[in-house]
């Protein structure tokens, strides 16, 4: 059975690095906004084992059009999603996606956004998500589309 915790930023590296930063420096798997008293970190566990994650902190990417309507404290922007590779097609990402929705709907947060990688895409368009930019790269990390779904 899988399990949705909060957990720290520090708890997060132990499945970022692997899947999102493999062979690079742990302080690569620190992101910006980790630390801010609007971020949340959840994990995912299977028995006591940390086996995915993500992140959502508020941030609003003024240059989406779509996201021009909303305020600030109406964006929350998801990052680090990751799950362990062995754990991937097991339902992991979906249960942390939908709790991650869930918290923000109860904080009465209108939009979710995020960076995702062109393999992702497919995940996220099943989960309800819009492709809302053109391909672009991240430095180090390689090609995302950005995506937005309205709560």
């Amino acid at each position: 059975m899988i399990d949705i915790q909060a957990v720290t930023a520090r708890e997060t590296f132990s499945v970022r690095r692997p899947v999102l930063r493999k062979g690079r420096p742990m302080e690569d798997c620190h992101f910006s906004g980790d630390e801010l008293g609007t971020t949340f970190h959840l994990g995912a566990f299977e028995k006591d084992k940390i086996i995915g994650v993500t992140t959502c902190l508020m941030n609003k990417d003024v240059r989406l059009e779509k996201l021009r309507e909303f305020k600030l404290h109406h964006c929350y922007q998801l990052r680090g999603m990751a799950v362990l590779e062995t754990m991937q097609g097991k339902g992991v990402g979906k249960k942390l996606l939908k709790r991650a929705e869930q918290l923000l709907k109860e904080k009465d947060i209108k939009v979710i956004w995020f960076n995702a990688r062109i393999a992702a895409v497919p995940f996220y368009e099943k989960m309800g998500y819009e492709v809302v930019s053109d391909l672009f790269v991240i430095p180090n990390v390689g090609d995302h589309f950005k995506m937005i779904k309205i709560l």
